[in-house]
């Protein structure tokens, strides 16, 4: 028993001793890698603290930027449906933009559809299209129940 305690507390110092020296490295390291300041550019700085530091880059060029790719008329309409970017659109996704305009056709949200709900809406939608109440659309009136489209959202930059 007393050998096993032996090799288990020579392990851990083993391994104390390694931490140590690791930790000791790695600030020998960041203490040789930071020059200390220059006292004339201190006092510089300390007598105009409006001045901007002068850089000249001379003939350095960074990375160019990366180009932002330009996406179809049906990668931009997958994407609607697809809101975790995961490129499948599940049964969820696919409803989840039509259950707004399903509670608004459900009155009695009951999550059910019934005709009587769906006829009531579309009644109410042809009466507000039928200007002159003649109980016929004309082009310009059935013009009016198309949806409205969505804003666009405007850069907040």
């Amino acid at each position: 028993m007393p050998v096993k305690a032996f090799v288990t507390g020579s392990l851990v110092t083993l391994m104390i001793m390694g931490v140590g020296l690791f930790w000791w490295q790695g600030r020998a390291e960041v203490e040789k890698a930071a020059p200390p300041p220059d006292p004339l550019a201190l006092a510089e700085e300390m007598a105009d603290p409006d001045a901007l530091p002068i850089t000249d880059p001379g003939e350095m060029q960074g990375p160019a930027p990366p180009e932002a790719s330009e996406l179809t008329k049906e990668q931009r309409r997958f994407f609607r449906y697809d809101r975790n970017r995961d490129w499948r659109i599940t049964r969820s996704e696919m409803l989840s933009s039509r259950s707004d305009g399903f509670r608004k056709l459900d009155k009695d949200g009951n999550n059910l559809l019934t005709f009587e709900e769906w006829a009531v809406t579309t009644v109410e939608k042809f009466e507000g299209a039928d200007a002159n109440g003649d109980r016929e659309l004309s082009p310009s009136e059935f013009a009016t129940t198309r949806p409205k489209p969505s804003k666009k959202r405007r850069c907040a930059c």
